[in-house]
């Protein structure tokens, strides 16, 4: 794993702590949580589709998701004028890995 050691193992090196703070800084928000477990429960999702399920205006949720892909959980593929969205599973697997080392493990 690159990012960051498992939270049980060893302390975080500065730069480890600044790279998961961002991250979970990120999913700390009810709506962005929403918004990665929405995107997480599928392949990926169209940007004009997460609007509805969330109960919150376009602007909004591109907000979100602005900060869930700065933060590195998404990655955004650009098709026409529709941003489509799904997660980065190396990153989910450092989050998952750094959380919780023996569910990796297995």
């Amino acid at each position: 794993m690159d990012c960051c050691p498992p939270l049980c193992c060893k302390p975080l090196a500065d730069e480890s702590a600044e790279t998961m703070a961002h991250a979970l800084k990120a999913l700390s928000d009810p709506t962005r949580l929403r918004l990665f477990s929405l995107i997480t429960a599928s392949s990926e999702q169209c940007a004009c589709d997460l609007t509805e399920p969330l109960g919150v205006s376009q602007p909004t949720v591109s907000h979100h998701l602005k900060i869930l892909t700065d933060a590195g959980l998404l990655t955004r593929d650009q098709r026409g004028k529709w941003a489509y969205y799904s997660v980065n599973p190396g990153r989910l697997a450092e989050l998952s890995a750094f959380l919780d080392p023996a569910a990796v493990a297995s």
